[in-house]
């Protein structure tokens, strides 16, 4: 859920620049809507990315994470 997030912002704003307060709203599968705590997931991310799987970090990667 969190990274069809970061792909909606990514697919509206262009990039994954975002304060650690930035809240997300998704539809989910069940179509409710919910609010994510986006810009804190997309900074813990950045901050784990040595300890995240490799097929996480080429997923995040695809969509516009700077890692640095």
């Amino acid at each position: 859920m969190n990274y069809a997030a970061a792909k909606q912002f990514f697919e509206r704003e262009g990039h994954l620049r975002m304060s650690r307060k930035h809240v997300e709203r998704i539809v989910g599968e069940d179509q409710e809507e919910r609010e994510l705590q986006l810009g804190a997931w997309i900074g813990n991310q950045r901050s784990r990315d040595a300890t995240l799987a490799p097929e996480r970090v080429e997923q995040l990667s695809k969509i516009g994470m700077r890692w640095s």
